[in-house]
This record gives C-alpha cells, sequence and structure tokens, in this order.
C-alpha cells in the first residue's frame, strides 16, 4: 500500500509540473510517465487516465482531511474548500476549466451534491427539496467558485464567503415571499 502510494503522488506531483508548463489537454498520459520516470503500464494500473489522476490529487490533498474535521455548517465546508482552492490556485484555475467526461468539475459535482442537498433545508429552511433545487445550487455554487478563482483571484477566501453568505440571505428572503 505504501508503495502505491509513493507511486501516485509521483504521478501527481508529475502531472502537476506539467499543467504549470501547458494545457492540460495537451498533457498526455505518457508525458506524465516520462516526467516520473514510470511506464504507462504502472500509470494505468492506478488511474484509468489523466482525469482520474486530477480526481484522486482533490480526494487525497482535500476530502481524505476534511472527513477528519468537523464542519458546524455548508459555509464551514464551502469556506475550506474555497481557502484550499485559492491556496493550490495555479493547479485548480486549471483542474476547474477541465472538460470532457470524467472531468473534475463533474467529480467536484458529484461530490457536492449531497451536500447541498442536505444543506438546503437548514439554509432556506425548505420543506421539500426537488432534484432542480439540488442541480440549480449545485451548479450555481460550482460556476461561482470557478468565476472566483479564474476572474476574482486575488480576492480573499473570507471576502468571497462573505460574498456567498449575502447572496444565500437575499435568496431566503425572497424565498419566504414565494411560500
Amino acid at each position: 500500500m505504501a508503495d502505491s502510494n509513493i507511486t501516485k503522488k509521483a504521478l501527481a506531483a508529475a502531472l502537476k509540473e506539467l499543467m504549470e508548463e501547458k494545457a492540460f489537454e495537451k498533457i498526455r498520459v505518457g508525458d506524465i510517465c516520462d516526467k516520473c520516470d514510470m511506464n504507462r503500464k504502472s500509470f494505468y494500473y492506478h488511474f484509468k487516465d489523466k482525469y482520474d489522476l486530477v480526481n484522486w490529487i482533490f480526494d487525497t490533498e482535500f476530502i481524505k482531511g476534511a472527513y477528519k474535521k468537523t464542519y458546524n455548517d455548508i459555509f464551514d465546508l464551502l469556506a475550506d474548500i474555497c481557502q484550499f482552492f485559492y491556496d493550490n490556485r495555479s493547479f485548480y484555475r486549471k483542474a476547474l476549466c477541465i472538460k470532457g467526461q470524467n472531468s473534475f468539475s463533474d467529480h467536484f459535482r458529484d461530490l457536492l451534491i449531497p451536500i447541498i442537498s442536505n444543506s438546503l433545508q437548514d439554509v432556506l429552511e425548505m420543506k421539500s427539496i426537488r432534484e432542480f433545487q439540488i442541480n440549480f445550487f449545485t451548479d450555481a455554487c460550482i460556476m461561482t467558485i470557478q468565476r472566483w478563482i479564474l476572474e476574482y483571484y486575488d480576492m480573499p477566501p473570507s471576502e468571497f464567503m462573505e460574498q456567498i453568505k449575502i447572496c444565500i440571505k437575499c435568496l431566503t428572503v425572497k424565498y419566504e415571499d414565494l411560500e
């Protein structure tokens, strides 16, 4: 198991280095393997493709640690995610823009859906939650984070989260008028 993690970490480090040099779309699995002196067989033993490697990086570097923490609410979790993205923005500015099957955005979305679903009742005090509403808030969350990392990267995570809370508060007031 230890050797497996060493190999995966070496591949991850190689991909991160390559993403500093060129666009993700231009990186081939062979480039990743060459960078860390491994063969393609080793890569495919651990990962389905380069997209899977990007997702593994997030799961290992953030999700694994997040499971060990206690969050008071979704805002604490989002603040932690935003701080992580901000601290690693060079990588995640590119990772969030990856398109295609198994993309990081899709992976991130799959991780957020149950969190958003569970939080909607608490934050918006909604009695019943529909799939449409879950998708709306999940997509809004991902796109807002992506825009922040790409365009407002000089805005600190704490300020970004304050803006999110203001938006949610405005939605809450308006939603109460609809009921």
